[in-house]
């Protein structure tokens, strides 16, 4: 079969070559691969900069952002041939820590988790793949041509239940949103506002292209104003911080009403420094009752909510995300970025 694989230790190693086909454990679904998604950390791979290969391999099957089709499910899994599926990224560490044992793997607390396509375990990027059954998750069928949005919808359905269990620490009423980032993750954030009724705003550098359009079709409020002049105005309840630029994580945590919640969803590159009145930041953050929560990964809950997000969603909307398809034989071309791309996918079953 074929599979798109790389060199973790070597940059511009990114090829699709020829691989073994997957031999199933006892408790394995055989999954037809249908489409991968291409995030950031799928590139940083590529680039050498980040990422490692199974042990005793130089080389690993990228593909963290999956959705395929059951061809094999044993008895008494739960599947059946034809499901649509996609399979969970992360696996518990074998000691387990307290939060792997349960079932809290994207909390894992030493580092020793497993993850596919991304550290030490092959990913979906192939035309078959296997996943254990307990680590796979149905779809509805509707979803066929949208549903590889659904690892990054995970991301944020995590990154919603946090905000809320912060926020019900006491009485929580939120009523306005402010996501900063109007990429995949950006905008599936401001999907799953709207759908808690929140009046969502989105604030990205662009005032043209896909982004507003796909912002304004799911009745939230786009802006591409200085960060610090749009979060004053609106004073939201909460931000949802998509893009990991030092400058807008500083600003959110200046900018929020009180009782504010920051979640940080991005991750920032190191090197670049700032110069930021920590005092001031810490006396609002105390007197106003303020939280910045870090957010990453998901667990099988959150699959199921975002399972349950997408399956409500608009099906135009979702497909509007997802702005430029690459078959597999082509695959290299779908990690340089064009100026208008939103989310770029992988089709492995020979479509476009």
């Amino acid at each position: 079969m074929r599979a798109l694989t790389v060199d973790p230790k070597t940059a511009g190693s990114l090829q699709v070559t020829e691989a073994p086909d997957p031999e199933p454990g006892e408790n394995d679904l055989v999954v037809e691969g249908l489409a991968v998604g291409v995030c950031g950390t799928d590139k940083e791979i590529a680039d050498a900069e980040y990422g490692w290969a199974p042990p005793g391999r130089e080389r690993l099957v990228l593909g963290h952002e999956s959705l395929g089709r059951v061809e094999f499910a044993p008895a008494a899994s739960g599947f059946e041939t034809g499901d649509l599926v996609v399979g969970v990224v992360r696996r518990p560490d074998p000691v387990p820590c307290g939060a792997c044992v349960r079932g809290e793997f994207d909390n894992c607390r030493n580092g020793r988790y497993t993850e596919r396509g991304i550290k030490e375990l092959d990913g979906y990027a192939s035309e078959s793949w296997c996943v254990d059954a307990d680590y796979a998750v149905t779809l509805d069928p509707k979803l066929e041509h949208v549903g590889v949005l659904m690892e990054p919808t995970t991301v944020v359905a995590k990154a919603w239940e946090q905000i809320w269990r912060v926020g019900e620490r006491a009485w929580y009423a939120p009523e306005r949103v402010l996501v900063t980032g109007a990429g995949p993750i950006g905008l599936l954030a401001a999907l799953l506002g709207t759908q808690r009724g929140l009046d969502v705003h989105v604030l990205d550098r662009v005032d043209s292209g896909p982004k507003p359009l796909l912002v304004e079709r799911l009745g939230a409020t786009y802006h591409h104003e200085d960060m610090d002049e749009v979060a004053t105005r609106l004073q939201p309840d909460v931000v949802v911080e998509a893009t990991g630029v030092g400058g807008l994580v500083f600003s959110a945590l200046r900018n929020t009403a009180s009782f504010g919640v920051v979640c940080l969803t991005g991750v920032s590159s190191g090197g670049r420094k700032l110069e930021v009145d920590a005092g001031t930041v810490n006396r609002e953050m105390v007197l106003e009752n303020d939280v910045v929560v870090g957010s990453v990964n998901a667990n099988l809950r959150h699959y199921h909510q975002a399972a349950d997000a997408l399956a409500k969603a608009d099906l135009g909307w979702l497909d509007g995300l997802i702005t430029r398809r690459v078959p597999l034989k082509s695959a290299t071309e779908a990690f340089t970025a064009r100026p208008d791309d939103v989310k770029v996918v992988i089709t492995l079953d020979g479509s476009r």
